[in-house]
């Protein structure tokens, strides 16, 4: 497969050939496997502490002997841990404590801290990668994702990116075009209850700029990542408009032939 490559002011230059994988067939199943194993990898440990409630001096079993010290003989009471707040001679003011019906006792069912693990073989990996790269340059799952974007639009390669962001915007609208109004991320209060509940603000993903291991790029209103640091949740769902540069193309061209 064959791009047009572009010079750092976003002008065409010349046809720049692209790796191998980006012929790659694209398997949609190995993408979504590789994604929900990675969101479950990642996820944190989340629990009550296992001491939580517990830190009480409470009896564990209350006596229902007659004649017994402490004992609950005749006061129609339940057999639940209690702690006690004051005596006076045989007579004591108890509280329960520890039992999950109690106030500050332990949760009933708490989460377990426990997860399953969620496997996939290595070479199920490589597909995967090279699925959600070539999908990238693939113009129908492009316009899949982009279903507002009524024109045509796909990846492309630059030589590379301008040291100011001011540079960057300009090259990105001489590549892109009309496609350039959903490239720069954009972030805004959600509305509804979800702003309570942690998720007060939504935003797009915008455009991906992928640059080589020692290519220093700052570019604000664009998510720019290195080759090795992308992750499958980068490039999914498949068919998001990407600008590589040339030397990230060199390296992806590199491992793949290692």
């Amino acid at each position: 497969m064959k791009a047009i490559l572009y010079d750092s002011s976003g002008k065409k230059k010349s046809e720049f050939s692209l790796p191998a994988l980006f012929d790659s067939k694209i398997r949609e199943d190995m993408v979504a496997k590789f994604f929900e194993v990675a969101k479950f990898s990642e996820r944190q440990v989340y629990g009550p502490s296992p001491e939580g409630g517990k830190r009480h001096s409470a009896s564990g079993t209350i006596s229902h002997k007659r004649k017994e010290w402490k004992g609950h003989y005749g006061k129609g009471m339940a057999r639940l841990p209690r702690k006690t707040m004051w005596r006076r001679g045989t007579q004591f003011h108890w509280i329960g404590a520890e039992v999950s019906q109690a106030r500050g006792g332990r949760m009933a069912h708490p989460p377990k801290r426990l997860y399953a693990i969620r496997k996939i073989n290595k070479k199920e990996i490589v597909i995967a990668v090279n699925s959600a790269l070539a999908s990238t340059f693939n113009k129908e799952y492009i316009a899949k994702r982009y279903s507002t974007l009524n024109v045509p639009a796909h990846s492309q390669v630059i030589e590379s990116i301008p040291a100011k962001t001011k540079n960057v915007i300009e090259a990105v609208k001489l590549m892109f075009g009309e496609a350039f109004s959903l490239l720069i991320k954009s972030k805004q209060v959600r509305p509804g209850k979800g702003k309570n509940r942690g998720r007060k603000y939504k935003s797009n993903a915008g455009l991906l700029i992928v640059t080589g291991e020692d290519e220093k790029v700052n570019a604000k209103g664009f998510e720019v990542k290195t080759y090795s640091d992308l992750l499958i949740s980068d490039l999914y769902p498949l068919g998001r408009l990407t600008l590589y540069t040339k030397k990230a193309m060199e390296e992806i061209a590199e491992e793949k032939n290692a």
